[in-house]
């Protein structure tokens, strides 16, 4: 199909930093779409229609999918398909109708003012997002590069290092980026005030902790400690989790479900393994409802799906999953069957059980379906008086089943 769209990234310098091949395309174009600041760099006295961002953006995407066929220019800031514009629309138009001209992204500017190295900074985008999202890429040296949603993010992520033993990091806001009113302000979380700032910035942070014996930071592997989670006992622990995790092998972009989740630790985890993969958790119980979403908060999970209800009939109507973790409930007519089925060809199927019962369904299903059975005995040293002695932790029956059509 000819290309109709186009999405043009533009700078500060607004219209004269424009490349010949993003000016052609805006000047050929009979409709314009854009948010204010960029729109306003058009003259006044151009003539053709103009689209100016709507919120919800759904039905911006639909007057644009409207006027599919006339020639219309998009013009995005920096970057389209870096947290932008550009990587929305491509879900909706194939990237055979339209072309697309970077500008350069914020986060490269900021870089280059830093004298960073790209490669080995954490990116993320705080632009309609939860700012907790910063709660899984935090620990000790580590540069993060934020785009902000305003001009009080800073303040908010500020206050987000300080509660969470970062008070010491050094933040660098950098606004305006390579236009004639860019400005740079240093300063450190624990003592960040500054609210004075332009809407448009890029915030650079250097995590340092404030003591580096209080907060002992987590690690992104599976098998966080126990303490991490809010919970009534109904936690998948330690070490079991790790090895369940292992057994799961999440893959970016992969969806888990996580039946009957507890404190939600085994689809927080999955979901910490890479940001693009994604996780629901099916629970029933209202306190562990709420547990699972503090957790997933603190944890930098806060997209962790949430589905209040029973299993099976809570499944119905959940989009297909790579894999499915069940902790407990294996008695539960249907719900083994019900898990099997939606699972999709080729996806895995993660059992613990840790009743004679349990055991028994899933005995009688292995025989069935084949897979591996793993038996999981883990013992902690605890105090015993003035010893310590050895305390056996349940013992977990684990199948582990692939799904071969």
């Amino acid at each position: 199909m000819q290309k109709w769209l186009s999405i043009v990234g533009m700078g500060e310098d607004g219209l004269a930093g424009l490349s010949p091949v993003g000016l052609s395309l805006l000047e050929q174009a009979e409709v314009l779409v854009g948010g204010e600041r960029h729109l306003a760099m058009v003259p006044i006295s151009d003539p053709r229609e103009k689209l100016l961002w709507t919120s919800p953006i759904a039905t911006s995407i639909q007057q644009i999918l409207d006027r599919r066929g006339q020639s219309i220019c998009v013009l995005a800031s920096g970057d389209p398909m870096c947290y932008g514009i550009g990587a929305t629309l491509t879900r909706h138009i194939a990237i055979a109708e339209m072309t697309i001209v970077p500008a350069v992204s914020a986060f490269s500017l900021a870089c280059a003012r830093l004298g960073w190295s790209l490669p080995e900074v954490e990116t993320l985008s705080l632009c309609g997002r939860d700012p907790v999202l910063l709660n899984a890429v935090l620990f000790p040296g580590a540069r993060l590069l934020v785009l902000s949603a305003d001009r009080h993010t800073p303040l908010t992520v500020a206050s987000l290092l300080t509660q969470a033993g970062f008070g010491d990091s050094q933040i660098t806001v950098l606004e305006r980026m390579g236009g004639s009113h860019e400005r740079i302000i240093a300063g450190l979380a624990s003592e960040w005030t500054t609210t004075d700032l332009a809407d448009l910035n890029t915030l650079a942070i250097t995590c340092i902790p404030t003591s580096p014996f209080l907060h002992s930071p987590l690690a992104r592997s599976a098998g966080l400690p126990d303490t991490a989670y809010h919970h009534d006992g109904q936690l998948t622990k330690r070490e079991v989790r790790a090895v369940t995790l292992s057994a799961l092998a999440p893959l970016p972009g992969q969806l888990l479900w996580d039946v009957g989740a507890g404190s939600g630790s085994i689809g927080i985890e999955w979901m910490r393994s890479d940001r693009r993969c994604r996780a629901i958790a099916i629970e029933q119980h209202p306190t562990r409802l709420q547990f699972i979403a503090d957790n997933a908060a603190a944890l930098g999970t806060p997209h962790l799906q949430i589905v209040a209800g029973k299993a099976p009939a809570a499944l119905q109507d959940l989009p297909e999953p790579d894999a499915i973790f069940i902790g407990g409930g294996l008695t539960t007519p249907d719900l083994l069957d019900t898990c099997w089925r939606s699972l999709r060809s080729g996806g895995r199927l993660v059992v613990n059980a840790v009743t004679i019962e349990s055991e028994q369904v899933i005995f009688q299903q292995q025989r069935k379906l084949g897979g591996e059975l793993t038996r999981i005995a883990i013992q902690r040293a605890e105090p015993i008086g003035q010893f310590l002695g050895w305390r056996s932790l349940a013992t977990v029956t684990q199948w582990v089943v692939i799904k071969s059509s």
